[in-house]
């Protein structure tokens, strides 16, 4: 795939996808309608929301340079995307999700969001576990489980990984 084919899909799938699920989702649960939570606990929430959204750019962004796919099933990457944050963990983008919403949460005061980001990335670890993982490894082989096997999933490791990439 050419790399402006991949940046047009990814900028596709990150306002389909993750647009669906961190932005009008939850407006559709809050209408960004704030409740009465102790200011400082809110403003806490700017933490998570602002870090997930600098991760979800980056994820992307490194889907297209190093990848030169998306992370659409429909138009997958031609190489195994390893570098930057994927040195630290494999599922960057949903960790990033679950943050995003776990901020507007906090920030909002709405404890609905924060069941909703739990529910959200079950759901995710869900698809990761029983369609990512078996599709990644029929398409990368040894290379992905050597990664995989050195990579935590879910909780960032503290040292970036110094495998192929």
């Amino acid at each position: 795939m050419r790399r402006s084919a991949a940046a047009v899909g990814s900028s596709l799938f990150l306002a389909l996808a993750p647009g669906t699920v961190a932005v009008l989702l939850p407006w559709w649960l809050t209408g960004w309608r704030a409740g009465q939570w102790w200011p400082p606990v809110r403003v806490l929430g700017l933490v998570p929301l602002a870090a997930g959204a600098v991760v979800l750019l980056s994820a992307f962004t490194r889907f297209v340079a190093e990848g030169l796919g998306t992370p659409a099933p429909v138009a997958p990457t031609e190489h195994l995307v390893v570098g930057g944050l994927y040195r630290h963990v494999r599922n960057p983008m949903y960790v990033a999700v679950v943050a995003v919403i776990a901020g507007q949460g906090l920030l909002l005061a709405r404890p609905v969001l924060l069941v909703y980001g739990a529910v959200a990335g079950l759901v995710m670890a869900a698809f990761a576990r029983w369609y990512e993982e078996p599709e990644l490894t029929g398409r990368f082989g040894a290379e992905y489980e050597r990664y995989r096997a050195a990579v935590p999933g879910w909780w960032p490791r503290l040292r970036p990984w110094r495998g192929p990439g």
